[in-house]
């Protein structure tokens, strides 16, 4: 099943991968990604918000925003924009700071089905380790599912 995400990340990197098939094109749900405005109220799992501080969406732009947890806690998040293909894919790096090593390489990937969009979300990590630290610490699997679960429930709420 992960062969067919080989060719967004390589077969010797550990990688997580989630996925929700979404009534909506394509296109919907890259806006959604792409909308600075919006993005902060649906970004995240359950119970989390997300304050953007800087957002550039286009190739080698940077995204520096906080999650903050229900349990009060802030997150700081740095990414910056490596490839864009619109309604197709977002491939970003991510780390914590702009001056911290980025932690994974995401990609969001955007795939036409008979009911909608797949969305798919890749996360390649230089290691296991790190990947587990983060599958463990950060609850990274459950978060992704819950991200995709808020993200359809905002494409279908709006108009």
């Amino acid at each position: 099943m992960l062969d067919k995400y080989r060719d967004h990340a390589p077969a010797d990197k550990p990688i997580i991968v989630t996925s929700r098939i979404m009534a909506a094109t394509a296109e919907r749900i890259f806006a959604a990604y792409s909308d600075a405005e919006t993005i902060g109220l649906w970004w995240g799992p359950d119970g989390f918000r997300t304050t953007t501080t800087r957002r550039d969406f286009r190739v080698g732009g940077e995204w520096l925003y906080t999650m903050h947890g229900p349990d009060g806690t802030d997150y700081p998040n740095y990414s910056v924009f490596r490839e864009i293909e619109p309604n197709s894919r977002i491939v970003y790096d991510h780390g914590t700071a702009p001056d911290q090593p980025f932690m994974f390489t995401g990609a969001i990937l955007f795939e036409p089905v008979s009911s909608g969009t797949k969305v798919t979300i890749l996360l390649t990590f230089a290691g296991t380790e790190l990947r587990d630290e983060v599958v463990m610490k950060y609850g990274a699997v459950e978060g992704g599912i819950q991200h995709l679960a808020r993200l359809d429930s905002y494409i279908t709420s709006q108009p």
